[in-house]
């Protein structure tokens, strides 16, 4: 699918460098070749030269390279400038491009162009946007992967499962004559059980993905010196938080990005949970419950030199890890151990004693693998998709099990189908495009 039009944009980062890059993508690519180098190149070979205005002075002198159509990014003929990297020089060249016919590309455009023409899926596109804003080794490499088709796999496995089973479903609904009960037969259960098994564990890798690409929020909560801000300050490495032995001294929300091996994480402290008069810390303690609502894991810390280990309490969130911190006045080992299906870990914030252990700890809530095959970056709208197959696929299994309604079946499968096709934009409504792509850089 060629556009009628051709888009240029600069394709380096603004300011001074050693080497910038013009892109142009379109059906005029190979005459703005010809007109601002004197011929166009052969295809996929670098040729050093000038780079001409209309008056035939040298605006640069760098390399050019001929992409054509549909060997290229974007699928179209492709031509990119290498140059100086200053703003003027990038600027002028530019200036150029669009004087000879090409128009300034929009944010994504040239990444929303190759998926037009199917040189690259949706998650894919979104891949390119996720390695460019990486914050960490392990996001970069997770969206790689992504890049790489992993996720697209996955997703696409699953649609092809789907679309065998409704191939089953809506023939026996077609030829009702055979009087065949195909709601009984095991086959069909067999089938959809496998794919919601599938589609658990492709859950399970996403969330893991999306946590990698927006970093963990994690949540220290807890009662007035407990050592919330001393924990704080020990995964920060530095004093992000004032220390006291004054209760109520954190009245706000702090917030602290660390990474753990490569792993995001967003560090939450907020203020003490308690009973007070005081309107300030009210609002801080209201606060905090709304960080605890948000938060990926809580780390509701307790003082273990004056709090018995069963005085714990009730969150509205599974996703809590009980620290009791200050083990050094408690006389108590550094450990870790789950009690009632809970983890808990004992350590000392002040003296770094089970610091360790926290942070094996956190990795693992964010799937963290030494061996990073198989993981991918993803978003919260991939997350949304799955849940909502995942629902569907839930009333599917009422329609055969409770309702015996073959036409219910059929249209939640159809359902559950388009909602993971969204995730590769094999369906896609042109709304969630221009969302998608609007918050790429421009040039990409």
């Amino acid at each position: 699918m060629l556009n009628a039009d051709t888009i240029a944009a600069i394709a380096t980062p603004s300011g001074a460098g050693g080497v910038g890059i013009v892109r142009i993508s379109g059906r005029d690519a190979a005459g703005i070749a010809t007109s601002m180098l004197g011929a166009c190149p052969p295809p996929r070979l670098a040729s050093y030269g000038g780079f001409f205005n209309k008056t035939g002075a040298v605006i640069d002198q760098g390399i050019a390279i001929f992409f054509a159509a549909p060997h290229s990014f974007t699928g179209e003929d492709v031509l990119e400038l290498q140059g100086h990297g200053g703003t003027v020089v990038m600027d002028m060249l530019l200036q150029r491009a669009l004087e000879l016919g090409a128009r300034q590309a929009r944010a994504g455009e040239f990444s929303e162009r190759a998926f037009l023409n199917n040189k690259i899926d949706l998650t894919q596109a979104e891949a390119i946007a996720d390695l460019i804003t990486a914050d960490s080794q392990q996001a970069a490499a997770a969206a790689v992967h992504s890049l790489q088709g992993v996720f697209s796999e996955r997703i696409s496995a699953l649609v092809e499962s789907l679309t065998n089973l409704r191939v089953h479903v809506e023939a026996a609904l077609d030829f009702p004559e055979e009087e065949i009960d195909f709601l009984a037969d095991q086959a069909i259960q067999t089938q959809l059980d496998q794919i919601q098994q599938q589609l658990r564990s492709v859950q399970q890798s996403a969330q893991q993905g999306r946590l990698l690409k927006e970093g963990m929020r994690v949540v220290i909560a807890g009662k007035p010196n407990a050592g919330k801000s001393s924990l704080l300050n020990a995964l920060a490495g530095h004093d992000a938080a004032i220390v006291t032995d004054m209760p109520g001294t954190t009245r706000d929300v702090l917030r602290e990005h660390i990474q753990i091996d490569g792993m995001p994480l967003h560090i939450i402290d907020t203020a003490g949970l308690r009973d007070s008069a005081d309107g300030v810390e009210r609002e801080g303690i209201k606060r905090a419950y709304a960080e605890i609502e948000k938060a990926d894991r809580v780390l509701y810390l307790i003082d273990a030199s004056v709090q018995p280990a069963d005085a714990l309490p009730e969150l509205a969130t599974t996703s809590v890890t009980f620290v009791h911190n200050k083990i050094d006045l408690a006389n108590q080992r550094a450990r870790s151990e789950i009690i009632v299906d809970a983890p808990h870990i004992y350590l000392s914030a002040r003296s770094g004693e089970g610091l360790e252990l926290l942070g094996q700890h956190l990795k693992h809530c964010m799937g963290y693998q030494p061996q990073q095959e198989g993981r991918f970056s993803a978003r919260r709208r991939h997350l949304d998709a799955i849940v909502s197959a995942a629902q569907h696929l839930e009333t599917a299994q009422h329609a055969i099990n409770q309702l015996r309604a073959g036409e219910l079946l059929a249209e939640e499968l159809r359902t559950a189908q388009q909602a993971l096709a969204s995730i590769t934009g094999e369906f896609s409504a042109d709304d969630l495009l221009g969302k998608i792509f609007a918050d790429f850089c421009i040039g990409k």
